[in-house]
């Protein structure tokens, strides 16, 4: 019957549409501890990384106005080393032009927290790198963004979860290492990454402090 036909074809429509529906909530869904730590635990070497000169150099590139600038698509990374450490990339939303979490990414940062405390990543420290799509803001407003974010993070991870200081390096890139580089504009380009970096440096052992030796006993006087 021509009803029982059309009924059956709508049926499976509906199917079909739940099926992507549910295809692409868990593609949105927060990470699990464990991929963040698959992705963070297989550090080899440090990489010879300058932080405070790389973030004066982000700066100082973001600001110059080249005659000659070969544009998104072409612009050489400015750390090219960071692409062979392990990297974990994550979408946290953060309200428009401000380093504000989003509550909907709340859950991805407690994951993170829980991931960079488990014993296989406790030995070391990581980078906390901010990106910021290209749009119509100046490069050096959206490395300042960046940075801004990074720093968020950060401050989370520490002050809410108690994660040692010692251990997370915020750094903010802006437009000067995109994460997707043929399509600059791209939400993907916004992205945020956790990298291993480093062993956590060894603490040298104190030294006991010296017991003064005791004075010496003056002669009794004679009498």
């Amino acid at each position: 019957m021509p009803t029982t036909r059309l009924t059956t074809a709508g049926i499976c429509i509906a199917l079909g549409l739940a099926l992507l529906a549910g295809t692409a909530e868990a593609q949105t869904a927060p990470p699990t501890r464990d991929d963040i730590v698959g992705k963070l635990n297989h550090f080899e070497q440090a990489a010879e990384i300058d932080l405070p000169a790389l973030k004066l150099q982000v700066m100082e590139r973001a600001k110059a106005r080249i005659k000659n600038d070969p544009g998104p698509v072409n612009r050489p990374l400015i750390a090219p080393d960071l692409v062979n450490l392990p990297t974990f990339t994550a979408q946290i939303q953060f309200d428009a032009d401000t380093p504000i979490i989003q509550p909907a990414s709340y859950q991805t940062v407690g994951r993170l927290a829980d991931a960079l405390v488990h014993a296989s990543l406790l030995p070391y420290t990581f980078l906390i790198v901010g990106h910021v799509e290209s749009n119509a803001k100046t490069r050096e407003a959206n490395a300042i963004l960046s940075q801004r974010r990074a720093d968020a993070i950060r401050d989370v991870l520490v002050n809410t979860f108690k994660i040692s200081t010692k251990r997370l390096h915020p750094i903010g890139l802006g437009e000067e290492q995109f994460l997707d580089r043929a399509r600059p504009t791209a939400a993907a380009n916004a992205q945020l990454q956790i990298l291993t970096y480093a062993k956590v440096p060894e603490e040298a052992p104190a030294h006991p402090v010296a017991t003064p030796a005791p004075a010496a006993k003056k002669p009794a006087k004679k009498h």
